[in-house]
């Protein structure tokens, strides 16, 4: 892994999902290219130990889907960092991985309101602090499955495909003042996230990457970390692609 030297000097992220998994490799490089990170995720337990590893300087734990939660935390990051310059939205969830006429409604709620009410609520509740300060950079991590569509993975797919337009959306809103939003559709990698998936998904997924593999976290990583760094300066309301050639536009 090549790290930047400085290239977050000054400037101060939220990442959710931060605990584990792309959220935690994120801010660990965040952190060690000279930023101050606030991580948020559900597992307070999990929290104190990536706090620990990355070097964050703040950690909440709360549930992204409950609304005057993220706004009290955002606040409370603010307050804890100085300023936000970067969200980095990485919380989500898979969901059950059945057939749609099969599907729990309970699991396709609370995927949805993960995946798509919960990044909503943390977009809005800090974008007004990006645009005070006139600057800020919003990844919000979707997936090839909101592009491609997975079979027995509708939720999951559906709730990434409204990343991906919401983003598109937000970024055209805030082009020219500073603030740029992109999201990031990532092929399977290695992570945490696999363990809610059975292994036959998983390989179907495998198989569909051009490259034989999976992805790596630090692969992501290193994508997004560009992303919301200033050398994104140019492009807004698009996705960036790491499949490994499975997705190409």
């Amino acid at each position: 892994m090549t790290l930047f030297a400085g290239r977050y000097a000054g400037r101060s992220a939220i990442v959710t999902g931060g605990a584990s998994g792309l959220g935690k490799a994120v801010a660990a490089r965040i952190v060690a290219e000279g930023g101050t990170v606030a991580l948020w995720d559900l597992d307070a337990e999990a929290l104190g130990a990536a706090q620990a590893e990355t070097g964050a300087s703040f950690v909440v734990a709360l549930d992204v889907a409950d609304a005057a939660a993220v706004a009290q935390a955002a606040s409370d990051s603010v307050a804890a960092l100085g300023k936000i310059d970067v969200l980095v939205c990485s919380a989500g969830i898979t969901g059950a991985t059945v057939p749609v006429h099969e599907f729990p409604i309970d699991s396709w709620l609370r995927v949805i309101d993960i995946n798509v009410n919960g990044l909503f609520y943390c977009n809005r509740a800090v974008v007004p602090h990006l645009l005070a300060n006139g600057y800020g950079r919003i990844v919000n991590v979707s997936s090839v499955a909101g592009k491609e569509g997975n079979p027995n993975a509708s939720a999951y797919s559906a709730s990434k495909a409204a990343v991906i337009g919401f983003t598109k959306s937000l970024g055209k809103e805030l082009a020219g003042k500073g603030v740029i939003a992109n999201a990031i559709t990532p092929a399977t990698f290695e992570s945490p996230i696999l363990a809610q998936l059975p292994q036959s998904q998983v390989d179907y997924m495998r198989s569909k990457i051009p490259m034989g593999r999976l992805g790596e976290i630090e692969e992501s990583a290193a994508m997004i970390c560009f992303m919301a760094s200033e050398e994104c300066s140019f492009t807004t309301a698009s996705t960036f692609d790491t499949s490994g050639g499975r997705t190409t536009f």
